[in-house]
Formats: structure tokens, sequence, C-alpha cells
């Protein structure tokens, strides 16, 4: 049925029109980072990070600063931009491998409920992005992190001709130097870096492939922890840390989990930097083949920055929270589209844009129609890149899940200025306008009342509609040891995590004889 599917749709475009000579299709080079936060960046604010080939991006088209992930982990944000659907409508609600019902007693939280069961593979049934341009004469092309399921759903299996590196992890199993322990990527000499090597790989496909239409979908396991760097760019980030004023202190306990407050962790600067080689070398090669002005080119990220969690590596201030949260830093992101002969040089706009939307936008922008099963909850932002409006419309979250970052379960609707946030443990709603009050310090809930429950009322509808699953309470919490596991985390945690980050600036700094393997190089 999705083969015949296909075909009509490809033969009706064709009748239309709307699919015309090879030569004439643009391709399109989709870049995602993992992790990176909404501050991360130096054409978004940081002082202390450099990116200046990924600011190119923002600066050759345009800029959405109000660009969001479909959630605040990174699995179902990555479904949603390759279906168009809402995480809950794909049925991955959280990072695949997340634990769930009572199995999530073995994390030991001892937290009051107990999360839904999710779909742990993308559905077969799905009409991924790849699937659709595929099926309409592209060549595709995917390298990088996948964590969209096992073997058997792998990119391979969802449109993408070539895999390079993507496979069941979410991290990289042998760290951000070969030997890369990645049965989809071969290993290069040791001590090679793996967003340069993914950056080469791409940068390869496009080069054989110039003549042709092509996606390349380059999704990079970067900044993800473990984080890991070179000595050389360790000591270059260090020395900028330095000169910027050490801080005294730099988390604060927020809520659930300590908080970074200062970007200057070296490591993870190196990072970045790595990273933005990357994609140096990505659009380097399409300048040097004459490919830029047929090129669409769009970068974005999966989830907030972790300020919280996992190795606690960036701050995302003036945003609130990060990856695995429900406020601002937990799904605000980069989020750029260049698309010639559409877009404006540095050109910005302040309308909500969602993850769920990149598909309907890059299918219009290459001439190709949403295939008529797949029903898609996003909308096309190309009036948007042309200088006009969209339509103002809702946007929705529904994590009924425990972030490792500190996060709650929580469902969120976003209208407008207006973000009214339920929390599923208490049924307690908080409510901020986030364009006068970013990081949301201010709870609106008892000034707004009627806003609120007309919002409470469409949220509701929705999570209704969607058939969303909720967590339920867990008949063996003991509030007691909860209450005790966050007063150790807000006091003898929070010490060791300020004496973790002091050490990574201190000047005798060396994580092990080889630097993670990437001295190796040398």
């Amino acid at each position: 049925m999705k083969q015949a599917t296909a075909l009509f749709t490809c033969c009706l475009l064709a009748v239309c029109g709307v699919i015309t000579a090879t030569e004439s299709k643009p391709n399109v080079l989709f870049i995602l980072a993992d992790d990176l936060g909404a501050r991360d960046l130096s054409n978004e604010g940081s002082t202390f990070y450099e990116s200046p080939h990924i600011d190119r991006i923002a600066n050759m088209g345009m800029k959405f600063t109000r660009g969001y992930a479909a959630c605040q982990v990174c699995s179902p944000s990555r479904a949603s931009i390759l279906t168009g659907k809402y995480p809950v409508n794909v049925g991955i609600t959280t990072w695949i491998g997340d634990q769930s019902g009572e199995a999530w007693r073995k994390s030991n939280r001892n937290d009051s409920h107990l999360p839904p069961e999710y779909e742990h593979n993308l559905r077969a049934s799905e009409w991924t992005l790849a699937e659709v341009l595929r099926d309409a004469g592209y060549r595709t092309f995917f390298a990088g992190k996948w964590h969209l399921g096992s073997n058997g759903s792998w990119p391979t299996d969802h449109g993408f001709e070539i895999n390079q590196g993507g496979w069941d992890a979410g991290s990289p199993r042998g760290g951000f130097f070969s030997p890369y322990q990645n049965p989809n990527l071969k290993d290069g000499p040791r001590g090679e870096s793996l967003p340069i090597r993914l950056g080469q790989e791409t940068a390869s496909f496009i080069e054989a492939n110039k003549d042709k239409p092509f996606l390349a979908y380059l999704s990079f396991y970067s900044v993800h922890g473990p984080i890991q760097t070179s000595q050389s760019l360790w000591h270059k980030y260090r020395e900028k840390a330095v000169a910027h004023g050490l801080a005294e202190e730099r988390f604060l306990f927020d809520r659930r989990l300590s908080v970074r407050q200062v970007q200057d962790c070296p490591i993870y600067g190196g990072m970045i930097e790595s990273m933005d080689e990357a994609v140096g070398i990505v659009l380097k090669k399409l300048d040097d083949l004459g490919l830029m002005d047929n090129t669409i080119v769009c970068f974005t990220s999966d989830n907030g920055g972790v300020s919280s969690g996992d190795a606690f590596s960036t701050s995302n201030l003036p945003l609130r929270g990060g990856k695995g949260r429900q406020w601002e830093g937990g799904i605000r992101e980069p989020f750029y589209i260049y698309a010639p002969r559409v877009t404006n040089p540095r050109s910005q706009s302040d309308i909500p844009a969602s993850g769920i939307d990149w598909y309907p936008t890059l299918l219009e922008l290459v001439g190709v129609k949403v295939p008529t099963d797949q029903a898609v909850d996003g909308v096309s932002l190309v009036p948007v890149l042309k200088g006009d409006a969209i339509e103002t419309r809702p946007l929705y979250w529904h994590y009924p899940h425990y972030g490792n970052q500190g996060g709650e379960p929580s469902s969120i609707i976003l209208e407008d200025d207006w973000k009214l946030i339920y929390y599923h443990e208490d049924q307690r709603y908080e409510l901020y306008n986030v364009a006068k009050d970013v990081g949301e310090q201010n709870d609106l809930l008892a000034a707004e009342p009627d806003r609120a429950m007309s919002m409470r009322t469409r949220l509701t509808e929705w999570l209704t509609v969607t058939n969303a699953k909720f967590p339920t309470p867990d008949s063996r919490f003991d509030p007691a040891k909860r209450d005790a596991r966050w007063e150790m985390l807000s006091t003898s945690g929070k010490r060791r995590l300020e004496a973790q980050h002091a050490a990574f600036l201190a000047e005798e700094y060396k994580p092990n004889d080889d630097w993670w393997g990437s001295s190796l190089a040398d």
C-alpha cells in the first residue's frame, strides 16, 4: 500500500508540474546537533563558544528566534523532524531505552509516578522525509546519530540509501575519537575526530552526487556526553575562560537538580568548535562545487543544552533549565533555514517554529507534496521565509516521563507569548509570558485566571484527541526517600559538581594519558 501510494503521489505531482527537471530540484542539507543549547553559538550571544561556520548558515538565510524542538529529549524530537508529527502521534515520547512502567523503580529515584510505555522503534508505516524525497528522485544519505530504533529500524529502513554511523545508540559508544565501536561506521585512524569524520563523509557523498538532487542528513553525536576534546582545544578554551574571569560558583539548585549558570567548560567549548569545523567542511564542499545556490541548508538541535544532569556542560541563561526540563531552556533551539531565492540574508522571525514544521516546509521548498496518508501536525514555514506570516496556532508538548536532567512529567501549550505547563504528579499549573519573562520566574496563574482556564481547556482537548498516555501513581512511593534524595542533591551533590567543574579548569588537568584517544592522532 505504501509503494502504491508513493507511485500515485509522484505521478500526480508530475501531472501537476510540481516535479520539474532533475537539474532544477534544490538539494537539501539538513544538519542536526545533539543536545546543543539555544545559547551555545556565538551568533546566539555566547561570548565563550566559537561557531563561525554554523553562524554563516544563520546569516545566509532566516533565523527563527523562537525555534523549538518537539520534545525536551532526543528520540521524540528526531522522530518529529522526519515525520512532521508531534511525538505523541508517533508514539515515541521519551528517549529510546528509557525505563517505563514498574521498571522505572530500577532508577532508584523514588519518584511518585511510573512513566507510561512508548514505542521503541520508528513505525514502518510512517512516511519519513527521506522516503518521500527518495521516491521523488533524490539520493538520500544519513551520517551520525539515529536513536530511532534497533536493527530493522535503522536509517536504511526509513528511506536513507546510505547510512554512516546511525544505529541504536544515542551516544557515541566508543567516544568522540576512533575506534568508534559503531557497527555502521568503519573505524578511522586511531584518534580520528568523530564530528570531523562525519563532516568528511557528508562532503564525500555530496561530491559523488553533485549532478543529482540529494538529501544529506548530517546528524552529529556532538555535543552529547561523554564530553571529550583534544588537549589543544581544551587549552584554548581554558585560557579563554581564565581571561573572562573564573566563577566561584557555577551551579544553582532549581527544584530537583543543580543547573549550570556559567559557560566556561573548556571541554564542551572544544566540542562545539570541532562540530563547527565539520560543518565548515561540508559548506566548503558546496562552495567548491558551485552548489550553494541550489542547496537548502538547515541547522537545528534536538533539545535544550545540558545544564543539568548528564555532563552538566553548559548554561542556557537567560532561559531557565535545559535538556529534559519543561522550561524554555529545555525546548528552545537554534533554528536556521537558508533557501536560495526564497530567504533573504540575515533575516529573522519571532514567529514560533517547531520541529514538526521541518517536514512540510522542506517538501514545499522542493516542490513535493506531503503524502496523503501522512497526517502531519506541522505547517509549512515557507510564507514566513518569504517575509509573510502564517496563521496563529498553539504549539504543544507532552512529556509524561522523568528527565534525567530534573525534568518533571508535564504537558505544555504555547499560545503567542503565553505558556501553560501542566504537571502530572500533582495536577498543578504554571503560566508564563515568555516574551516578557523568558526566564520563567513569574508565574502568572493567579493573575490571569481566565487565560489560564481557556488554555487549560485547549490543552486537555489536545491530550484527549491524541490519546495521550499518562504516568500513573506508584503504590510503593515513599515521599521521605524522595525528599532525602533531593536534599542530598542540593547539598553534597552540588558541592561535588562544583569541585568537578572547577577541576576541568585546573592548569594541571589531564583526564587520562591520551586525552580520550585524541592524542593518538598527533
